[in-house]
């Protein structure tokens, strides 16, 4: 069977990201883009469930949290031992 290309456009960091994972799943990309279309086609729908996720506000909440500690606009607590961290606790 002849061969046809297929471009797709995706950021850098998506495809670094996606490299990675394949490799470590044994197989490089166009093998798992070739891989997701033939379930594609047997299952004749996307070979994944296609949903937004639904977060409580405390979940959304601990995500922003998560974000701005991460981009560094908020500083997380330190302790300097496992009995510190659970001090902590007992003070909530």
């Amino acid at each position: 069977m002849k061969s046809a290309l297929v471009q797709v456009r995706v950021d850098q960091q998506t495809k670094q990201d996606a490299d990675a994972l394949f490799t470590d799943l044994g197989m490089d990309t166009a093998t798992a883009v070739r891989v997701f279309l033939r379930q594609a086609i047997l299952t004749r729908s996307l070979p994944f469930d296609v949903r937004q996720p639904r977060f409580n506000a405390a979940t959304e909440a601990a995500m922003t949290e998560a974000d701005d500690i991460a981009e560094g606009r908020l500083s997380a607590p330190t302790y300097g031992s496992w009995a510190a961290f659970e001090e902590s606790l007992d003070d909530d």
